[in-house]
Parts: structure tokens; sequence; C-alpha cells
């Protein structure tokens, strides 16, 4: 079991330039609800690892205005290199931090990074060992935290054989994969299709501005103002996933969906639901 938070974001949470779409919508959307959690005070040490943007000077001023307005006193940027991965400078930082958070941008870019890095592994043991550190993700870095990863997809009419590449991932949290933008960019025909290929997994599809809280490796809570949708194929009934050829369309029976809103809460474990009323 995990004493670490995971914390894993949809995309375009509440910040400086970010205009959720659900702000003039949602009566009970909170301003930076989701990026207040990162940390229990704002004296705590964050470090921000932008490795996953071409851009990572946006990100750092994006980033530095909403930290500043929400109150944290402690935070700094790490765009990893490939010849900064093993030094002891990146390692004191890290080993230092209460929360390290991975920005978006292109998931292949952390994976391809950090893969086989000892800094993948320092980040492991905290998460396994520190009950009061946070391992963080929005978008891309959110997507790169299961141990089966969402490489690249279509958002087609329908999930084609073939049309999927998934990979490993970080591994903070197992028997998962993760999608995020799911609402917005109509990705449940993607997330659908690597559940039906692991049923063993459940699909997570994060909206914009949304996220869930894992503690103790399973016990999850949703916040903020949109959905989180769970996708799950283990009793799948009927499908073609084993036998259709390249390019064909691929069909399921019984794949279940569970869709948590602000403050719903659900245990992977237990696999027990618990909404808000």
């Amino acid at each position: 079991m995990a004493k670490g938070r995971l914390l894993i974001i949809g995309g375009k949470e509440d910040k400086n330039g970010s205009d959720p779409e659900m702000e003039q919508k949602n009566k009970d959307f909170s301003p930076h609800e989701i990026l207040k959690l990162l940390t229990a005070s704002k004296d705590d040490r964050i470090e921000v690892i932008t490795v996953a943007s071409s851009e990572p000077e946006s990100i750092r001023e994006s980033y530095t205005k909403t930290f500043n307005e929400i109150g944290y006193t402690n935070f700094d940027f790490l765009n990893i290199c490939d010849d900064q991965l093993h030094t002891d400078y990146q390692f004191k930082r890290v080993s230092a931090a209460k929360t390290v958070f991975f920005t978006g941008g292109d998931q292949r870019r952390i994976y391809e990074k950090l893969k086989d890095s000892a800094l993948k592994y320092l980040l492991k043991e905290k998460y396994t060992n520190e009950k009061d550190f946070t391992i963080a993700g929005t978008s891309a870095g959110a997507m790169c935290m299961p141990e089966i990863i969402i490489m690249e997809a279509a958002n087609g009419e329908a999930m084609l054989d073939h049309d999927i590449e998934l990979n490993s991932g970080l591994d903070f949290i197992d028997k998962c994969i993760i999608d995020t933008h799911f609402v917005h960019r109509a990705r449940f025909g993607r997330l659908a299709h690597a559940v039906i290929l692991h049923p063993h997994c459940w699909g997570i599809g994060l909206g914009e501005d949304t996220a869930l809280l894992i503690e103790e490796g399973c016990k999850a809570t949703c916040r903020g103002s949109g959905m989180v949708w769970l996708l799950n194929a283990e009793n799948i009934g009927q499908t073609n996933i084993d036998t259709a050829k390249k390019g064909s369309p691929i069909y399921a029976e019984n794949l279940k969906v569970h869709i948590l809103t602000d403050n719903c809460m659900f245990d992977f474990n237990e696999k027990i639901f618990k909404g808000t009323e």
C-alpha cells in the first residue's frame, strides 16, 4: 500500500490563462480548487517537472502566477534533460520535495526521459514510503502515472483494430489506464479500446478542470468542476477484440461505466462507489 498521495488531473485545470469552460456554468465552481490540493501547507516544497512540454518557459510563467495567487511560497521548476537525469542536484531537489508535479505536453517525452531512470525509482520510493508526499500530474503528466499508458490513439467514429498504441508507464498505480481531456476531446472510444484489451485495468477518463485524489493507492476522491468516468471490462461479454483484423471495428458487450463528480469517492480495491448524497 502506498503511503503517499497521487493527484491525477484531466488538464486545463483552473490556472492563469486556462479559462475553464465550467467557470460560468457550474454553480459549485471553485477557483484554483485542484491546484490547492498539491500540498497540505503553502510552505511545503513543490518541484514542477516540465519535461513533457516543448515550451517550458510558458509553463513556468503560467504556474508561477497561479502559485503566487494561491500563496505557495516554496516552488521551482525542473526541465529535465538527458544529461541531468542522474545528477546530485536533481536528486537533492526531488528528495527534499513534498510534492512533485508533472505538467502537460506529450506523454511520450515523459516516458522516453524517465522510463529507466534512477529519478523514476526515487519518486516511486518516496511515493511508496512517505506519508506526506504527493506525486501529481496534469494532462500528459497524469496519463503517465499508471503501469500502462496510452501513447497514441485515434478518436474516430469507431474503435478500429491496431489504431491504439500502449506502452509501460511510471507505475505509480497499477490496474489502471488514464486518459485526459476526456469529455472535451471525445476520448471515450480510445479508453474503452484500451480496457477491452486489458480487462484487469480500470479506465480512468478525467474531464478538464477535474481530478482524482488517490490515497493509500486505491481510495479515490473526485475533485473539480467536471466529471471522471470509470470504465471496466472485467465482465465483458461478446467482443471481437481477439479476432478482428487490422482496420476492422471493435464491438463489446457489458462494458461497465461509473461517473464521478466533485466529492464522489471510489475504492479501486473494494470496487465500492460512494456518491455525495
